[in-house]
């Protein structure tokens, strides 16, 4: 049994998706709609048939108040991770992303948080190496 896909409600699911490919570097990998509904996801290029990130649009009264509480209590709705946390955080913000809190080291851990800009704090995460 593996994880396959995962979900995050997003505000604009264009907007969501210039975030996660041209901010973040994922890239798309589904992108159909049925009249109203459309199913996007993306996947990281380090392993394009891995897990995917559902970008779903938040247009039902719980998926919308679910994602304003987890964003006000300062809750990440995804946790990446990577093994260059300061390369990372400084290619992301040079490409706009707006951070809610630099590199910080926590334990077990360095982490990272910022605005996905679609109702979502994005937190990535670099284990320490003991």
């Amino acid at each position: 049994m593996k994880i396959k896909l995962t979900s995050v409600f997003v505000d604009d699911q264009e907007k969501a998706l210039r975030f996660y490919t041209d901010v973040l570097g994922f890239t798309k990998k589904t992108d159909f709609s049925q009249g109203p509904y459309r199913w996007l996801t993306v996947a990281s290029p380090e392993e394009p048939n891995g897990t995917e990130l559902q970008l779903a649009l938040n247009n039902n009264p719980a998926a919308k108040t679910y994602q304003e509480a987890t964003f006000q209590q300062n809750q990440p709705a995804a946790n990446f991770f990577t093994d260059d946390i300061n390369g990372d955080y400084e290619r992301i913000k040079s490409r706009g992303a707006v951070v809610t809190m630099p590199p910080t080291d926590v334990t077990g851990a360095t982490i990272t948080m910022l605005n996905d800009t679609c109702g979502n704090l994005i937190q990535l995460t670099q284990l320490k190496r003991w």
